[in-house]
């Protein structure tokens, strides 16, 4: 059985709307997004689809060394996977693209975390409900909560998901390689 990693990013971009959320969770990172290569270079998440306006959002994929991301703080996890999983996970990735139209993030489900009801909305996703729904369906992770619930903190604290790196997320990259630099690796778990 050949076994791939892929990869959680969790991101504070320090955006107006980062800011009222970390008023909240009072957690270091309140975005979540995931990806299947260590060099982020194709990161999924949903999110704002333009810069300006952080109440346009849905499925997009993120350019992790441009716009917001800049000067954001992070914190990077691995977990390994089958290529089964793999492939299921790019099979649904596949069809949120094509259909991405469809689909608008869930700023409603925002409110129901905040008051501990799961809100599940068709064809919306806020990030992390996004990346459970993602790790749930491709049989890597099976949550003891309702996706609808899930923040990035409860996907940070799962136990499969080993430490990679923590701090600017532009310091990830050694020379424009997105190479982790040896004095940043630390292998940590954490449990749910």
């Amino acid at each position: 059985m050949v076994e791939k990693q892929m990869y959680l990013l969790l991101t504070n971009t320090g955006s107006f709307l980062t800011k009222l959320i970390k008023l909240y969770t009072k957690k270091p990172y309140n975005h979540a997004s995931i990806s299947c290569d260590s060099q982020l270079s194709e990161v999924y998440s949903f999110g704002r689809k333009t810069v300006r306006n952080p109440f346009i959002g849905g499925f997009v994929r993120e350019d992790v060394k441009a716009g917001l991301f800049k000067q954001a703080d992070c914190a990077i996890y691995s977990i390994t996977v089958t290529e089964e999983q793999i492939q299921k996970m790019n099979y649904f990735l596949k069809e949120l693209e094509a259909q991405k139209k469809d689909y608008r993030y869930n700023l409603l489900g925002l409110f129901g975390v905040m008051f501990n009801i799961p809100i599940k909305r068709k064809n919306a996703f806020f990030c992390s409900q996004f990346v459970a729904f993602l790790l749930n369906q491709s049989n890597i992770i099976d949550f003891d909560k309702p996706l609808s619930l899930i923040t990035p903190h409860d996907l940070q604290s799962v136990s499969k998901f080993q430490f990679i790196y923590e701090g600017k997320l532009k310091d990830y990259y050694s020379e424009n390689k997105a190479e982790l630099p040896v004095h940043f690796v630390s292998v940590r778990r954490f449990s749910l």
